[in-house]
C-alpha cells in the first residue's frame, strides 16, 4: 500500500479497492508487528526447518532443545540455525 501511495494513489482508494478499512490500516502502520511476535515466528521457522532437514530429530527433541534456558538463537530472515 505504501508503494501505491508513493505512486500517487490515495490510501482511501486503495483501501476501498482492497476492501480494507482505513482506520485499522493506519493503526497497523503505527505498529505492524511486535518484536516478540517476530522473534517467536523466526524461532518457529528455525525449528520447522531443522525438523524438515533432518526428521530423525523428532519434534519432542527439538521442543526440549528450544526450552533450554540461555539458548541463543539466530533469529531473522537469514538466520536458519541456532548458535
Amino acid at each position: 500500500m505504501k508503494e501505491l501511495a508513493a505512486d500517487g494513489t490515495p490510501v482511501a482508494v486503495t483501501c476501498r479497492v482492497l476492501k480494507f478499512a482505513r482506520q485499522p490500516h493506519c493503526r497497523w502502520l503505527d505498529k505492524p508487528v511486535g518484536d516478540a511476535v517476530l522473534t517467536e515466528a523466526y524461532r518457529a521457522n528455525v525449528l520447522f526447518d531443522a525438523h524438515r532437514e533432518d526428521p530423525e530429530f523428532g519434534y519432542r527433541f527439538l521442543a526440549d532443545e528450544a526450552r533450554v534456558p540461555g539458548r541463543r538463537w539466530r533469529t531473522g530472515p537469514r538466520g536458519s540455525r541456532q548458535r
